[in-house]
């Protein structure tokens, strides 16, 4: 397996933690290499924090952790495209590259709807690769989205 393939699969498992906690079903890890630097899942529900997504406290815990803003060395794996808000933090935070599981073709922000991650405009740009594991990542949230549809 590879290390894109092993990363996304612990963003897998902090995804799973959300969904454990009733929040959407999203995880990320920031690592340097094989180096994890940090993992988190959304938190937006339990905090009632509307930036509690997944990315953003990654990049947060990242950034404390190495002591600095920028994290143009680092590479951030989600389970879900990013949506406006995390990938104007990715872009502001200079993220060396990202990887994302499922695409969200309402929101997404890194090729779905925008891609503000490529934006010329910006003195940063990310490059994005999305589809890692998307089956597994777009059944976790899916599983979870009907889960809630159904016990209404």
């Amino acid at each position: 397996m590879s290390l894109h393939d092993n990363m996304m699969r612990l963003a897998l498992t902090e995804a799973q933690k959300a969904a454990a906690k009733g929040e959407v079903p999203v995880g990320a890890v920031i690592a340097i290499g094989e180096t994890v630097i940090s993992a988190a899942h959304n938190l937006r529900e339990s905090t009632g924090d509307p930036t509690a997504h997944a990315e953003v406290l990654a990049i947060r815990e990242a950034a404390q952790k190495l002591g600095r803003r920028r994290l143009n060395d680092c590479t951030l794996y989600v389970t879900l495209e990013p949506c406006p808000m995390c990938a104007g933090a990715m872009v502001m935070a200079c993220l060396g590259s990202c990887f994302f599981g499922a695409k969200d073709i309402k929101q997404g922000c890194a090729e779905s709807v925008l891609s503000i991650t490529q934006e010329p405009a910006f003195y940063h740009n990310i490059p994005c690769f999305g589809g890692l594991q998307e089956e597994a990542c777009a059944t976790l949230l899916n599983d979870f989205f009907r889960s809630k549809r159904t016990n209404q």
